[in-house]
């Protein structure tokens, strides 16, 4: 058993290592200059379309609202990555890596709007009369035939990472939380959360949407409202916090506090890499939810999918990074979720703790809900809609073991799959990004 966590640990180590991060923003570079910046120019056209998007033309092909569909993916994204992974950047790169959070963000809006423009474009429909999509299919639709076997390894490897990051993972981290905060039994905890977990599954994507979109906004105003306070308590402190934060991704962090500094490269890499994990832009799961869209252009989706990363990093994450730097909760020597919760607790006795909790149970519980969708859609591809409700079935079982296994080898079972899985993707945008960039211009043209 050491041997092969050494051997995942090293694996994990070299594929999160600076080549893959270079690729993932390098894609995102050259998609956002081959759009001519057009994520940040139609920032606000894509607002519109998504608060116009919960109510649909009847006609659009497709299954659920184009609001529902990035209430979907954000419910995946928008998790223990906003509030573990950003102190965990913190601690490791200092402020500075919250920098380079933005910059992994801006350019990743890019891959997101291009990950959603293949999606809806190269969509199927499945024996249920369901619209499906995503990297494998815009792979095998796009890039022909011969490249079918890409995209059943993207397929195979998100269906592996789905019981990792978007499954046991949560549930564990739920489990923690209740047992160390209320004494709850963990086998209490995952039995509640999987009968939860099912009884919105069975129902399909039209259920699972319907619950995301009303989850995810409210999740996210409660969090973001409670950080508000504390930094409208705090705003005298705001400049000097932004002006770290900008300062260090340059120059480094000296050692502080308990805090042990960090140089600019620790900066780059560990904000570039909680970025990705925070909003999975290059990953290719968040397309899967946006294939199912109802909309009558692929572009149209692709502006509304490139908001989630605008509102998982700059604006949930950023939140969460200034509470840590105002308060100087940084210097504390804490780490992951219990930096976030000193911070808090720090900014807003009595309730801020309680928030990071709260924050941390919802955020788990919507991203078991988002991955059991994006698993179920990589099962189908590779065994055929007869394996939908099993896989169903075997997802909720494994909320309940994850509640009350030790998941380390999980963790790094699941980081090895998450990379595996965009590395497919990736090659796919790079190949497709002429495509997306054709599209793109014709439809502005076309809609002036």
């Amino acid at each position: 058993m050491a041997t092969i966590t050494s051997v995942l640990e090293t694996l994990s180590g070299w594929l999160w290592g600076p080549v893959m991060l270079a690729l993932l923003l390098g894609t995102g570079v050259y998609l956002t200059l081959g759009l001519r910046l057009l994520p940040w120019r139609k920032l606000g056209f894509g607002v519109r379309l998504a608060l116009s998007g919960r109510r649909t033309v009847a006609e659009d092909a497709g299954d659920i609202t184009p609001f529902q569909a990035l209430a979907t993916a954000l419910s995946a994204t928008v998790g223990t990555g906003n509030i573990a992974g950003v102190a965990t950047a913190i601690f490791l790169g200092g402020p500075g890596a919250v920098f380079w959070m933005w910059v992994t963000a801006l350019v990743g809006m890019a891959t997101k709007y291009a990950e959603a423009v293949l999606a809806v474009k190269y969509r199927e429909i499945n024996a249920d009369g369901a619209h499906v999509g995503g990297p494998m299919y815009y792979i095998r639709n796009g890039l022909g035939q011969r490249w079918a076997w890409l995209g059943g390894a993207f397929a195979f490897f998100a269906m592996i990472a789905a019981f990792g990051i978007g499954n046991t993972v949560q549930s564990n981290s739920v489990a923690q939380v209740f047992r160390e905060s209320l004494s709850v039994p963990s086998w209490l905890t995952g039995l509640v959360m999987a009968m939860a977990v099912f009884t919105v599954i069975i129902g399909g994507v039209q259920r699972l949407a319907r619950v995301a979109e009303k989850l995810v906004p409210f999740m996210a105003i409660v969090y973001v409202a409670g950080a508000a306070v504390i930094l409208l308590v705090n705003a005298p402190a705001i400049p000097g916090a932004l002006g770290t934060i900008v300062t260090d991704a340059f120059t480094g962090t000296a050692a502080a506090g308990g805090f042990a500094g960090a140089g600019v490269l620790m900066a780059i890499q560990f904000g570039v890499a909680r970025g990705i994990f925070s909003n999975e832009a290059g990953l290719g799961s968040a397309p899967i939810a946006h294939a199912a869209a109802r909309t009558r252009d692929p572009v149209r989706q692709g502006v509304v999918a490139m908001l989630g990363t605008f509102i998982d990093t700059i604006i949930v994450c950023t939140m969460t990074a200034l509470v840590i730097v105002v308060t100087g909760a940084w210097q504390s020597g804490e780490t992951g979720a219990q930096l976030s919760a000193t911070a808090f607790t720090q900014g807003l006795p009595g309730p801020g703790g309680w928030l990071v909790s709260f924050g941390l149970v919802i955020f788990a519980f919507s991203t078991l809900l988002a991955w059991s969708y994006y698993g179920e859609r990589c099962a189908e591809f590779l065994f055929g809609p007869r394996v939908v409700v099993p896989y169903r079935l075997l997802w909720v079982v494994a909320v309940f073991v994850g509640a009350v296994a030790n998941l380390g080898m999980v963790w790094l079972v699941a980081d090895v799959m998450n990379a595996l899985m965009a590395v497919p993707n990736l090659i796919a945008l790079i190949l497709l990004g002429p495509v997306v960039f054709r599209v793109s211009r014709q439809y502005f043209a076309n809609n002036r």
